[in-house]
């Protein structure tokens, strides 16, 4: 017997669409204010995780930078201004391969849909990719206070539309992501390598290949 999932809940950097680019230009950008060097490598260490523990983290670059509280508030609020400048760009071609496919599939199941998103800024770019009608509900930053890898952005979508947690299917690009899904006890989409999302249900190479029977499948799979 198949069964359907009741939630589809979505991160977006990365998943619905690429502005993790955009992230780490802003970060370079206040890495340089502060004299701090933030390499492409590095900034694999700040997908998935919310703002303020990134910034801890490029902090920790240089034991010398010791700031109050207040500092670093203001720094994380100068990184989400060259953020925000940088996806006035970001449009309707924007939205990741196959993405809105898999969208119009699982509406056309009846099945709700949300958004688990660690930006603050998730309404504005989904407003701006034309995508904001098939969501049901939109997790960001300032609804939760624990970032991934804690389950609660999951969770809280779940519980916002009084879903059992088993009965949801959470996609992701970070293994952070991935760690908050499992440990919400919802079914776990990683699309991107499988080293890296290992701990993944189910692994996609890219967005191209999210196919809804197959992820229905896998998940119908888990349930039993």
């Amino acid at each position: 017997m198949k069964h359907l999932p009741k939630l589809f809940i979505f991160d977006l950097d990365g998943v619905i669409t690429d502005t993790a680019e955009f992230h780490y230009l802003a970060w370079k950008k206040l890495g340089e204010k502060l004299g701090v060097s933030i390499d492409r490598n590095f900034n694999e260490q700040l997908k998935g995780i919310s703002r303020m523990e990134s910034l801890e983290r490029i902090l920790a670059l240089d034991p010398s930078l010791s700031l109050s509280e207040e500092e670093k508030e203001i720094l994380a609020t100068d990184k989400n201004e060259y953020y925000k400048q940088l996806i006035e760009t970001v449009n309707e071609e924007q939205t990741l391969p196959g993405v809105e496919v898999l969208l119009q599939t699982i509406k056309e199941n009846n099945i709700k849909i949300a958004l688990g998103s660690a930006s603050k800024n998730a309404s504005m770019v989904l407003e701006k990719l034309g995508l904001t009608n098939y969501f049901d509900y939109i997790v960001d930053a300032a609804k939760v206070k624990k970032g991934k890898p804690d389950p609660e952005t999951f969770t809280t979508a779940a519980d916002a539309l009084s879903i059992a947690y088993p009965d949801c299917v959470g996609i992701e690009d970070a293994a952070a992501g991935v760690h908050a899904i499992n440990d919400a006890n919802m079914f776990s989409v990683g699309v991107g390598s499988m080293d890296h999302l290992a701990k993944a249900n189910f692994v996609v190479h890219d967005t191209s290949k999210l196919d809804f029977e197959e992820i229905v499948q896998h998940f119908s799979n888990w349930k039993k």
